[in-house]
């Protein structure tokens, strides 16, 4: 019996572009889950938690927007995080009726730590690409991921 991966490449779902994001999304998380077990995170919390270090003072609403994520996913992420003192909710200065989540020192070394796990992952799961290939790769995910804009637009 031949292998169903190989074999089913040949089908027309093979060449889709939205099923190869579904796809590559799968094995690029899953790799960046497993070596991320050891700091009790996965992907999602991670992201929370690296968008928290940069100082840009992600509200709970900006977050669940920026991550295409449901609202109570990014509460309960948050809820997590800071039960385990990795970040804080801070009254937000533009708006007082909101809170802003901001990583802590604890936050910020763990965050480090765990970003050498994902970045290996992310190495070996782009193993195949050149450099040039990955630059391309990240441009265009950019440009589907935010309707054609790219960064500081």
């Amino acid at each position: 019996m031949t292998d169903p991966l190989h074999r089913l490449l040949g089908s027309d779902l093979a060449a889709d572009p939205a099923f190869l994001l579904a796809r590559a999304r799968a094995v690029t998380s899953g790799a960046a889950n497993a070596r991320l077990a050891g700091f009790q995170l996965k992907v999602r919390s991670l992201s929370v938690l690296w968008l928290a270090s940069q100082g840009f003072g992600p509200s709970q609403r900006e977050l669940s927007e920026f991550l295409g994520l449901d609202p109570s996913q990014v509460v309960a992420l948050v809820d997590d995080l800071q039960g385990r003192g990795l970040v804080e909710r801070r009254p937000d200065e533009r708006d007082r009726r909101s809170r802003i989540i901001v990583a802590t020192e604890a936050g910020l070394d763990l965050l480090e730590q765990a970003l050498v796990e994902t970045r290996a992952a992310g190495d070996a799961t782009f193993a195949g690409l050149t450099d040039d290939e990955r630059k391309t790769l990240t441009g265009l995910l950019t440009k589907v991921a935010f309707g054609g804009r790219a960064a500081g637009d």
